[in-house]
């Protein structure tokens, strides 16, 4: 099966900035950006979710990744890439819209919880698997899984992660991470947004030896 690539990153850390709204997007995602975030997710249960998404692709250089979250049906990815999307994160396992986000150059990370779920999303082709929760998981269930799954498949820790714990991950191998509310609230502004992608980037560094 072959696989859309998770691109070359120096730091493979997605921003989900779940609930954020068209008018705040500019501001928010130019703030990560400045501050060397390069993957950003917009989910789908936030206002306007499609319209905040093409507000961050049209701005963000080509070597930025914009996508959504929480995206459930092929129709959804229609619209994402009408909006300039390149990335899909699911909460579940759904081959069809891995496929169908594939066959559009996506980059995909299903959200996984068992082996079972985390070969099926492997058949399917997504690029890479976002463990979720991993606080419920921890960095021993991960690696656990993990030794029975295709070697390419990009590993990400989601849910309880942040700043504060990337070492924990980073230990056993795990360094690809998506960050929630560590890094972003509603209402937060461009300048508290700037401080704790700051802050990320220096606990994220640290943790691999950078």
């Amino acid at each position: 099966m072959n696989r859309i690539p998770f691109p070359d990153m120096k730091r493979p850390l997605i921003a989900i900035l779940r609930g954020i709204k068209p008018e705040e997007t500019e501001a928010v995602v130019g703030a990560l950006i400045e501050n060397g975030l390069t993957a950003i997710e917009i989910p789908l249960n936030s206002p306007e979710p499609f319209k905040s998404i093409e507000i961050a692709a049209k701005m963000a250089p080509d070597n930025v990744l914009i996508g959504a979250g929480t995206v459930l049906t092929t129709e959804a990815v229609d619209s994402l890439h009408d909006a300039g999307g390149k990335l899909l994160v699911t909460p579940n396992v759904e081959p069809d819209v891995i496929v169908h986000a594939r066959d559009y150059g996506m980059v995909t990370m299903p959200g996984v919880f068992t082996p079972t779920e985390a070969l099926q999303a492997a058949r399917a082709g997504a690029t890479g698997l976002k463990f979720f929760p991993a606080s419920v998981l921890g960095p021993s269930g991960i690696t656990a899984i993990r030794a029975i799954l295709p070697p390419d498949l990009v590993i990400a820790a989601v849910g309880g992660v942040s700043d504060k714990n990337f070492s924990d991950y980073t230990r056993a191998g795990i360094l690809a991470f998506g960050l929630g509310t560590s890094i972003y609230k509603p209402g937060m502004t461009e300048a508290e947004v700037a401080e704790r992608a700051k802050a990320t980037i220096l606990a994220y560094d640290a943790a691999i030896g950078a």
